[in-house]
């Protein structure tokens, strides 16, 4: 690459990155990582709460968050109409760093299992998505159609390195300085993230003539509901949405068979099991899209992007229905994490910016949030009800499976061939 800096020749060996691109790229990727390792660290610490309660009381849990994740959406949609947006994506996560450094301060004065736990517990399930997308609201504003193409993917495997990191330190804080110290390391870590997040926005004003930031002075206004609104009236949104929700109903159908073929181990057995299945996601995460994700989706296209990976689960799920093994389960269990963060996940996030600014930051989290875990509610209830109310065996869900997984590869290819038909910046 000749007139390129050393840094752009070294990242332009895993992405298509042009001159001018390398610092705000660098800069992205580090702000993932630092955000999801933030999560990592919070995660083995409410996952263990659960030990704590019954199945009702966990699912109570689950169905609180679903609900208070709809508060949590208007609320955000309510700040975002009345605040500069210059203000709005730091002032989330300073929100969430102050409220774990609030709980780490009160769990050594509070009884273990009690409300301040079940508490912790949903509010971390809401920051789990809610971080996660308001970031790709910020990238979706950063970046252009043409490079979310050529630089999501890269960026996208930021998070797959916190997701190595930060389980690694909270196993080591949890060993020598007990499991809620935790707590204080994400909410510093999520600070960190701060001054990042200003560095980004100066380099995307800069790039765009607009050095003062003049175009985020401004709120987005509207309603705190008008995001709800916004996706009811646009085809294009509602396109996403069932892509979501088909995604939640593979995840639950998958996440099930799993569990139920791991009844046979022991606990010790299982916990290594799943341990090991998430070093190997994110490890394959990684390799996958620092050097294939960008690649595919520039030279084959967004529905291609789209579709490849429910085909690959779909296949995966008729070989279950064939065999009923654990392997086959592990394996495609793999697979699909990895086709989902290395692939479909930055290629759902190309999809927003095709879109305007006010539908990034207030329509998004609606249909990230909220969406999705409605889908992972009701998709829960679904496999329940194959299972248990008709009586069908891991062939015939697997069966059923890979059905859904192909309308969910035509819905992809409908919203990679939307997404290439729309105006930039279209507003909806």
């Amino acid at each position: 690459m000749r007139g390129a800096t050393s840094p752009q020749r070294l990242l332009a060996r895993a992405c298509d990155v042009r001159p001018g691109e390398t610092a705000v790229t660098l800069a992205s990727f580090v702000l993932v990582l630092l955000l999801m390792a933030s999560y990592y660290l919070l995660r083995p610490v409410r996952d263990a709460m659960a030990s704590d309660w019954s199945d009702a009381q966990v699912s109570m849990l689950w169905t609180g968050t679903f609900f208070f994740s709809l508060v949590a959406v208007s609320a955000y949609g309510a700040i975002a109409s009345r605040i500069a947006l210059r203000h709005l994506v730091p002032g989330v996560y300073a929100v969430f760093a102050a409220s774990f450094g609030l709980f780490w301060l009160a769990a050594g004065r509070l009884a273990p299992g009690g409300v301040a736990d079940m508490g912790f517990y949903v509010w971390v399930s809401v920051f789990s998505l809610f971080h996660i997308s308001v970031f790709w609201s910020f990238m979706a504003d950063t970046f252009t159609r043409a490079q979310s193409k050529r630089l999501f993917a890269f960026i996208g495997a930021g998070a797959s390195v916190g997701g190595l990191l930060g389980p690694a330190a909270a196993s080591v804080m949890a060993q020598w300085w007990g499991s809620h110290s935790a707590l204080l390391a994400a909410a510093c870590l999520l600070l960190l993230a701060l001054p990042l997040i200003a560095w980004v926005q100066r380099l995307h004003h800069a790039a765009a003539g607009d050095p003062r930031g003049d175009s985020d002075s401004s709120p987005l206004g509207g309603n705190p509901l008008s995001g709800f609104a916004d996706l009811l009236r646009s085809r294009y949104l509602l396109g996403i949405c069932l892509f979501i929700f088909l995604y939640t109903a593979i995840s639950s159908f998958v996440y099930f068979e799993l569990k139920n073929l791991l009844e046979v181990y022991d606990r010790d057995q299982r916990t290594r099991i799943w341990a090991n299945m998430d070093l190997v996601v994110n490890c394959l995460t990684l390799l996958v899209a620092l050097f294939a994700t960008g690649r595919i989706a520039s030279r084959l296209g967004l529905p291609f992007t789209l579709a490849s990976v429910p085909v690959l689960v779909g296949a995966g799920l008729l070989s279950l229905a064939a065999a009923p093994q654990v392997a086959i389960v592990l394996v495609l269990q793999v697979a699909r994490r990895v086709g989902n963060y290395a692939i479909t996940r930055p290629a759902r996030e190309m999809l927003f910016t095709a879109v305007g600014r006010r539908t990034r930051y207030k329509t998004k989290p609606v249909i990230d949030i909220v969406v999705y875990r409605g889908g992972d509610m009701l998709n829960a209830w679904a496999f329940t009800a194959l299972t248990q109310g008709f009586g069908l065996g891991m062939a015939a869900v697997a069966v059923v499976g890979a059905a859904i997984a192909a309308l969910w590869a035509v819905v992809g290819i409908g919203l990679g061939r939307g997404f290439e038909r729309r105006d930039p910046g279209e507003e909806t």
